[in-house]
This record gives structure tokens, sequence and C-alpha cells, in this order.
């Protein structure tokens, strides 16, 4: 039995042999153990060899069983040969059977249909003449219940007289034409109150029977004119229109076998007669009163009209119904569209306006011109060569002239302006209308507000010379920056899209540039001259608060103090000063400005040193404040101003070093390679100077 395992079984048959036990013992026998092997091993060859006889009668009984099987599949072979070849013959005894009935059909059909057609002309000659004595016995002209079957017959008696002669047969004529023109009549009242009892089924057999009469037409106009009884009782007429042709479009082709002309026809009527009336009445409201808000009314009908398009795009209306909608949508707007661009540059114009001057009113201020023409063009570019203000200046009493709601709701108007431009222009037009827009943007926001806070804004700024100036120039910095990048956005984000794949991009771009340009060449003035002004202020603050004897103290040894007061003022208005540059800039230009007002700075101590003697206590004095200035020149966080103190401090320890050891200090790292006049004009202000022995060291 599997799982067979040698090992173990000859472990249990040592076990099952008394004094076989494997491991050992007192009662261990070998000899019976051999014994016990050799007999069961007798067992096994036995066993074997009854198995062996066994397998091999087994062998020789299936051996048999195949060669039976074979033959037997052998004669079933040839039976299913020979009952194909049955099945073969009978096919083509049908195929020729079939053939034959067929043959024998077409001349049954051949000999059938003249008969048909005959009997047929038969029963219009007879109904031919009841029309001709001028009575209709047959009963499908009298019973009201076969009027499918009278119409079928009228119509073709129509055909018939429409090929007879006039004079002959005028009278027939004219009653065959009465009798189609009120059977006609009939099937349209009996479709119409089909339609209103709900009858499907009925609606089609009318409809069927209408299709080959010539008011097939006046049914569909009908069944249009229903349909759209109690559909339109809400406000939103665009939604009653949707769910109207939606139901229909699953009812039209149940009735009507050209479905999609119907539904095409429905929809013509719909934009036709309804949606052109509702544009007309809410446009014309305010066309001329209200620009603002016909050209919303516009934009908003305008789209609400072109996703009716979309929606009713998912319905069969025959082959080409995208330009069958597009002309449905272009006849309602064109008188509107045609004029749009005036429309919303004329409205854009008067609102911008009303903004800016809303805005200056709030302020009390009277805008003031900033001239044009050849003298502005003279002033303009002398201020620029020589950076001096032209003309007197203007107090401004801290106001930029600058709003950020103002520029919010020119932005927001041009934005609006921008997405009807993109909705309501042709393809066509759009970069050139989008352009006028622009135009538009840079007129009154660059121009007018910003360009013009810039003008006020160099104009309040004061001369250099002035005291206790107030310098505001850096808050319109500020804000002209903040606007700048929500002019930047707009332009990117919705203006962008509509001029990219078009010449008007480059314009766009060279506008928008020299609008920058403009801009940056009065923001580069401005800043320049205000720096002038702070230059100036601490100049006032040196001059008012550094006294001669701050550096040559009459008791050299009782100074008590650490800097002097003028170093702290100054000191306390150069650290408000970096602050608000910080405050006011982005970027690269805190840096850029940042170094230049370091610069200046540190030229104006520089000179400022160079107008005082300093005995040993001033010269140490004076290493304090220039100690003090470079702890404030940290705060530019400029590497180049730091330097220049660093190394204006180690020129203020030659003031007080020994004359021993100048030589040491000018050989030094800060100092070695300055010019040596540098060197010299700083030790001439030592009061001892003069001496022998210090002018012989320093030579």
């Amino acid at each position: 039995q599997e799982p067979f395992v040698a090992d173990e079984y000859i472990e249990r048959l040592a076990w099952r042999t008394p004094g076989g036990g494997s491991r050992g013992g007192e009662a261990f026998d070998p000899k019976r153990l051999l014994e016990e092997f050799v007999n069961h091993i007798q067992e096994l060859q036995v066993m074997d060899e009854r198995i062996q006889r066994k397998v091999e009668k087994l062998e020789q009984q299936c051996q048999k069983e195949a060669k039976e099987f074979a033959k037997k599949v052998q004669e079933l072979q040839k039976s299913n040969q020979v009952a194909f070849q049955h099945f073969q013959e009978l096919d083509e005894h049908i195929s020729y059977v079939a053939t034959k009935v067929c043959h024998l059909g077409d001349q049954l059909e051949g000999v059938n249909t003249p008969r048909q057609r005959a009997v047929e002309a038969q029963k219009l000659m007879k109904y031919f003449n009841e029309f001709l004595d001028g009575e209709l016995k047959s009963d499908v002209f009298t019973n009201s219940e076969k009027i499918k079957e009278a119409a079928d017959i009228i119509q073709k008696l129509h055909l018939i007289a429409q090929e007879l002669p006039f004079d002959r047969f005028s009278e027939v004529k004219s009653k065959i034409a009465s009798k189609y023109h009120d059977l006609e009549c009939q099937l349209i009242q009996e479709f119409t109150s089909a339609q209103r009892r709900g009858e499907i089924s009925r609606m089609r057999e009318v409809a069927a029977v209408l299709l080959h009469f010539k008011g097939y037409s006046h049914c569909v106009d009908v069944y249009i004119k229903q349909c759209q009884e109690g559909a339109f009782l809400r406000n939103d007429v665009f939604e009653d229109a949707a769910i109207l042709c939606q139901r229909v479009n699953k009812q039209v082709g149940e009735i009507f076998s050209n479905p999609e002309t119907v539904l095409a026809k429905l929809i013509q009527n719909i934009f036709e007669v309804k949606l052109q009336g509702y544009v007309k009445d809410q446009l014309e409201e305010h066309r001329k009163s209200d620009a603002e808000q016909y050209l919303k009314n516009l934009y908003d009908l305008y789209t609400r009209t072109t996703n009716l398009s979309s929606k009713l795009m998912e319905f069969n209306l025959g082959t080409d119904k995208q330009t069958f909608l597009s002309k449905l949508i272009k006849a309602i707007f064109i008188s509107y569209l045609e004029n749009y661009i005036e429309v919303e540059i004329g409205y854009l114009k008067s609102r911008s306006a009303m903004i800016l001057q809303r805005y200056y009113d709030s302020k009390n201020h009277q805008k003031r011109s900033i001239g044009t023409g050849g003298i502005q063009d003279l002033k303009e570019r002398l201020r620029q060569r020589t950076n001096l203000p032209l003309g007197p200046s203007i107090d401004t009493h801290g106001e930029t002239f600058l709003s950020q709601d103002v520029v919010v709701n020119l932005l927001q108007e041009t934005k609006q302006a921008f997405e009807r431009c993109h909705r309501l222009s042709d393809p066509s037009d759009l970069p050139k209308n989008a352009f006028r827009i622009f135009s538009m943007l840079v007129e009154f926001l660059c121009t007018e507000h910003i360009d013009y806070a810039l003008e006020t804004g160099l104009a309040g700024i004061p001369s250099s010379d002035s005291k206790n100036a107030n310098l505001y120039f850096l808050d319109v910095v500020h804000q002209a920056n903040t606007i700048f990048h929500l002019f930047d956005k707009q332009f990117n984000d919705h203006l962008m899209p509509l001029i990219s794949s078009s010449p008007k991009l480059s314009e766009c771009l060279q506008k928008k540039k020299d609008i920058i340009e403009q801009m940056e060449v009065k923001l580069d003035m401005g800043i320049d001259r205000t720096l002038n002004c702070m230059i100036g202020q601490m100049k006032h603050i040196l001059a008012a608060e550094q006294k001669k004897t701050d550096f040559k103290p009459e008791d050299e040894n009782n100074v008590l103090i650490q800097y002097t007061n003028a170093c702290v003022k100054v000191c306390g208005y150069v650290r408000k000063q970096v602050e608000k540059i910080r405050n006011s800039m982005d970027g690269k230009n805190v840096d850029t400005v940042l170094m230049e007002l370091g610069v200046r700075f540190h030229r104006l101590i520089y000179e400022h040193l160079q107008q005082y003697s300093y005995s040993c206590m001033g010269g140490m004095l004076a290493i304090c404040d220039v100690a003090e200035y470079r702890k404030c020149a940290k705060d530019f966080k400029i590497a180049l101003v730091l330097q220049l103190f660093d190394t204006l401090h180690a020129l203020c320890n030659l003031l007080v070093v020994a004359p021993d050891n100048l030589k040491q200090v000018c050989s030094g790292e800060q100092l070695a390679n300055l010019d040596k006049n540098i060197l010299h004009s700083f030790v001439q202000l030592r009061v001892d100077y003069r001496s022998a022995r210090l002018a012989r060291h320093f030579s």
C-alpha cells in the first residue's frame, strides 16, 4: 500500500518476530530473526509470481479487446461513408427540386402579376365610372371606416386624372380633385384627433396613408404645432425646448417613416419662432438704454442657445446636423453679433473711465493732465538723462493714487469682456477683437491709472536737500508691482488662449513689452531719486547731530559714550528704509536697490568722516561709529556693502594705531590693495599727523 517505505516495513516485521527487536536486548535472537526474514522473502517471491501471472492475463485481455474495438471502428467508418454518400445524393435531388419550384413560381408570378394589374385597372375603371356618372355608390366611398382604402383609390385616380385632357374630362377631374381634397382633410383631422387622444398606432396608420398625399407636410405641421401646446409654460424656454425635443425624439420614430426630417422641422420651428422671439424680447429692451445688461443678456442667451444645440446634436437630424444647427443659431443672432465688438469696446471704455473717475472723486483729486507733444517729450528726455525734477514738486500727502479695488474692477470687467469675446466673436475675428479689448485694458489700467500714479509719484518726490521729507514713492512701487502681477496673470490666463495661434500674438507681446519698459524707466527714475532723498536725509541728520568735539573731546579721559548720537539716528533711519525697501519690492529688485543704497550710504559715511580731525579717543569713537554702521550694513544682506564697511572700519584703525605700527597696519589684508592716497588721506585726519615722528613713519 502507498506510501510504502522499506525501512519502516522491515522495522515492523522485526518487531512482530519474537526476539527480533532492532534495538537489541536480553531477548534478542538473531537466528530466529534471520529465519523469519528468509521465510518472509519466500512468501514475497510467491506473491510476486502470482501478481505477475495476473498482470499477463490482464494484458492479453486488453490486447484482445483493443483489436475488437479497432475492428468495430472500421465498420462504423464504412457505414458513415455510405451515409454521407446518400446524403450528398439527397442534397443534389433537393436542389434540383427547389430549382424546378422556383422556376415554376416565376412562371406563375409572370402570369399572376398582369392578371392582378388587370383586376386593379378594372376596379379603378369602375370607380372612375362612378365619378363620371356623378354618383358614388361603392361602399368604400360611403363607409367612413374604409377611409384608408378610399384614400388609396382616390390617390391613384388623382394621378390618372392628371394625364387626362382637360377639355373632355374637366368635370370628372374636378370631382376627383374635390374628393381627393376632402379625404386629405379627413385624414389630417383623424391624425389630429388621434394625437390628442395619444393613439400612436392610429397616428402611424394615418401618417402612412398621407405620405402619398400632397398634404403630408401639413400633417407634419399639425403634429409639430400640437407637440408644442403646453410645452413652454416655465420661465426657462431653453430647458423646455430640450425636454420637448427629447420627448418627441422617442415618439416620432413610431409615427413617421422619416423621423429625422420631422424632428429637424420641429427644431427649426422652435428656433425660428420661440427662441428668436424670446431673444428679441430680452435684447431689444436693453439694446440702446443699458449696454452692460445688453451684453450680459447677449452672452447668456448665446451660451444657452449653443448649449441647447449641443444637446440636440445627440439626435438624428440627417446628414449634416452641425451645419443645420449652426445656421439656425446664426439666423437668430446675426443682427446682434455683427456689431458686437463695437458695443463691447464702447461699454468697456465708458465703464473703465467711470471706475477711474469714481476713485479719483473719492479722493477729492482733480486728475491733472500729463500732457503730450514736443515740450513734454523734451522734458521727459531731459529728466531721463539728468534725473532732475522738472517743474514744481507736488505734495501728494502720502497718497499713491493706486487702488487694488480699482484694478480688480478693471480686470474683472476686462475678464468678462474676454469671455464674451471668445463666445460671441467669429473665429476669424477673435484675435483682432481680443487685441482691441487688451488695448482698452492697457489704456485705462496701465496708462490712465498706473502711469498716472507713477507720474504723480515722481512729481511728489522732494529734492534731495529737503529736510524731513516724506518718501512715498516706494509705496507706489509696491502697489504698482502688485498690480502688474495681476495684469500679467490676466494676460496669460485670458488673453493668450485667444491669440496664441494668430499674428496678433507678437503684436500683443510687443505692446506689453513697451508698456513694461515705459513703467520700468519711471520706476527706476523714481527709485533713484528716492535713494538720493534718503542720502539727503542722512546728510541732514549728520549735519545737525555730529559735532566736531565728538571726535576731538576736550577731556580725553572722560568719554562715556560708546558711539555718537548722529550715528544712532542715522542707523535708525537706515534700518527703517531697508525694511521699507524689502516690503516694497520682490525678487532680485530688492538686492539691486539695497546694493545701490548701501554703496551710497558707504560713500556718504566715508566723505563725512573725511571732514573731521581725530584725537586718539576721538578715533576710538569713530571706530565705534563705523562698527555700528557696519552692523547696520549687515541688515542689507549684500556682500559688497558689508565688504565696503569692513574696509572703512579697517581704515578707521589708522586713526588710533601707534605711529610705529602704521606700516604694518597698512600692509594688512584689508588695506594692502587700497590706493596709497586713500590711506594717506585717513592718516592726515589724525591731530598728531603733523608731528615729525608720525609723518616720518608713514612716509
